[in-house]
């Protein structure tokens, strides 16, 4: 056997329906998992969960998650990874709105309300990726397709916070984590745009080092603290670091060898996941009446499904069996 066919028996795994499924499933489990894993962090790092301290703990896990980012993907290219002298701008802007802005807003909402409200929130993402990109950017048209997934999905930021027939959201808690998905909707559509020109792995590895430094040095200037004083607070830091770091770079291997609707339908699994591990690792109460619950989870979750299903797969995978 050549190293040709060794090659594509490997792009071969990368491809085959099993691996695609668990690996995306993986991906988007871990990043369900966040929302618990800082709530919890909270309790184990933060003595005050002030603001400084709160900025601090996001600066220290996104720095070192970029480091992990850079060194996993310099390793698989065999080559270290380093962006280009015009890339810097491009990096810094990418930064501001994908780590700085994003989770100086989810970590302050998430410290004031509830893990299972703070994952549909920010899981409406997407919704807003869309509006951003066609309303303001004008990279795509709005279809029926999206319009319905778009109205679906901000339905159940709606639903998640109906008290009654009353609007009920707390501004630090909800209102942040709003605003923390729709800075990520705005990263999004940036490194849409500069991927065209530039490695977006580069991008993303550097942008989170540079935001998380950036963090780190406004927590410490405000006197923000964290204790690291037990295994369990350093394997969970570890843990939230080594998170982004790893389902990036399995999403990225996925969407390399396969169409991107193929992977990005699992997408509508992440509030799921979040909504589950909440539930169960986090002993919060939420406030929301069940229902409630259920039926912004479902709106979400059918919301992604609807944007990112590609029924010519299906007919695809129907013509080769």
């Amino acid at each position: 056997m050549n190293i040709k066919d060794i090659k594509a028996r490997g792009e071969g795994i990368f491809s085959h329906p099993v691996f695609v499924t668990l690996a995306a499933l993986l991906c988007c489990a871990l990043w369900g998992s966040a929302t618990p894993a800082i709530k919890i962090g909270y309790s184990l790092m933060l003595p005050e969960k002030d603001v400084a301290s709160t900025i601090l703990f996001a600066g220290i896990r996104f720095f070192f998650a970029g480091v992990l980012t850079v060194v996993i993907f310099s390793i698989a290219r065999k080559k270290v990874l380093l962006p280009k002298k015009e890339s810097l701008g491009k990096i810094g802007l990418v930064s501001v709105f994908q780590t700085v802005l994003q989770y100086i807003f989810f970590y302050i909402g998430l410290a004031n309300t509830s893990g299972v409200k703070g994952t549909i929130l920010t899981g409406s993402s997407t919704f807003f990726a869309i509006l951003i990109s066609s309303l303001i950017f004008r990279m795509e048209k709005l279809n029926a397709k999206k319009i319905v997934a778009c109205v679906l999905g901000l339905g159940g930021i709606v639903v998640i916070n109906l008290e009654g027939l009353e609007l009920s959201m707390n501004l630090l808690g909800d209102g942040f984590c709003v605003f923390s998905a729709i800075s990520l909707a705005f990263s999004s559509t940036l490194i849409k745009i500069f991927s065209k020109s530039e490695d977006p792995v580069t991008i993303s590895g550097y942008q989170f080092i540079w935001g998380g430094a950036f963090m780190i040095a406004i927590g410490l200037i405000f006197g923000g603290k964290i204790h690291v004083g037990s295994i369990g607070a350093l394997l969970l830091l570890a843990y939230l670091a080594l998170l982004s770091a790893v389902a990036y770079s399995v999403w990225g291997i996925l969407l390399k060898f396969n169409p991107v609707s193929r992977v990005t339908v699992f997408s509508f699994t992440t509030p799921v996941f979040g909504v589950l591990l909440s539930m169960l690792l986090l002993t919060e109460s939420s406030n929301v009446k069940i229902f409630n619950l259920i039926a912004a989870l479902l709106l979400v979750a059918l919301g992604i499904f609807i944007l990112n299903f590609d029924p010519s797969i299906i007919k695809s995978k129907n013509k080769m069996n």
